[in-house]
């Protein structure tokens, strides 16, 4: 049978033989191509999954990536605000800083932003005595945070909501939003002010104190970066309130801090507890998160920013 097909072959007019090779060549490349075209499908993810793997670490992103990033994020990023300043003898003087970041990434897992590089040019005054202590003007502290939010909003970030990580910042951040009105600008800043608030079923505080590298900010620490935690140092310092000023309700004096807590210790870190930390921590991270989700939600505040700069160049035609 064999020697039939050879046979047969041999016989056939040449022309014939060719278009029948060229046939099962075509045929052939078709198959090919079809499982090569399956394949590159199949090896490539869909947007939704390279999305997903987008780092929300805005130094980590490469130019293509941030582009989509910032999309992803529908313009929301977030700029967590630390500060260098000592805590105690057994926390980093980076303690806030860290703090903070670590907060704000457990926030994105759950609604993605983009998270600005670390900052910590804000108000620390009071600790100009403490080694370590990074204090800038505050002339400097208000147009560094404008030109970084300038800059932001320049790469698309049209909605940022500062993360306020430190206490001495507190006064500083409100008045900077408040600032936002002095001039147009084509995006909105949101403050996300400290915790005001401790998570249900917390275990009441041991000291009353636990103001500065106290029992709750050691064990936060404890939970971002318990490697940089060193109990056995709790206690070389006393964190107890001097109270060596004494003014009226009401009356206030930059010097207050300083009066109360010379050390900037102010508390008892002994009583710190890893699972409070990461009780405050997960709460501090889901309050970041709801506030990701309100401002991405919000379609008002810019409309009426901008409604607010026209009127305010012509504030004799606001009806009265």
């Amino acid at each position: 049978m064999r020697q039939g097909l050879v046979q047969n072959s041999l016989t056939q007019p040449a022309s014939s033989t060719r278009n029948r090779i060229l046939r099962r060549v075509l045929c052939g490349c078709v198959v090919l191509a079809t499982v090569f075209t399956t394949g590159m499908c199949a090896a490539q993810p869909d947007n939704a999954a390279v999305s997903s793997k987008l780092s929300a670490n805005w130094e980590d992103l490469t130019g293509p990536d941030f582009i989509q990033a910032i999309h992803q994020a529908q313009g929301v990023c977030l700029l967590p605000f630390g500060i260098m300043e000592k805590h105690g003898t057994q926390l980093p003087i980076g303690t806030d800083l860290i703090d903070v970041r670590y907060a704000s990434f457990q926030a994105v897992k759950q609604a993605y932003a983009v998270v600005f590089p670390p900052y910590y040019f804000g108000q620390i005054a009071e600790a100009r005595h403490q080694p370590g202590t990074i204090s800038y003007p505050a002339r400097l502290q208000m147009e560094l945070l404008q030109m970084t939010t300038d800059e932001m909003a320049r790469n698309g970030c049209k909605k940022i909501i500062i993360v306020n990580g430190h206490g001495g910042n507190e006064s500083l951040l409100p008045y900077f939003a408040q600032s936002q009105l002095d001039s147009p600008h084509d995006y909105v800043v949101y403050i996300r002010g400290l915790p005001s608030h401790r998570p249900p079923n917390t275990p009441p505080l041991k000291d009353k104190v636990d103001e500065h590298a106290g029992e709750t900010e050691t064990s936060l620490m404890m939970v971002a970066r318990p490697d940089l935690v060193h109990m056995n140092r709790v206690g070389q310092e006393s964190g107890a309130d001097e109270d060596r000023v004494h003014l009226p309700p009401g009356v206030y004096t930059g010097i207050w801090w300083y009066a109360k807590f010379p050390n900037h210790y102010a508390g008892y870190a002994q009583y710190a507890d890893k699972s409070r930390g990461e009780m405050d921590m997960k709460a501090w991270a889901d309050d970041i998160a709801d506030a990701i989700r309100a401002v991405r939600a919000d379609q008002t505040s810019l409309q009426l920013q901008n409604e607010f700069y026209q009127k305010s160049t012509h504030p004799l035609d606001t009806k009265q």
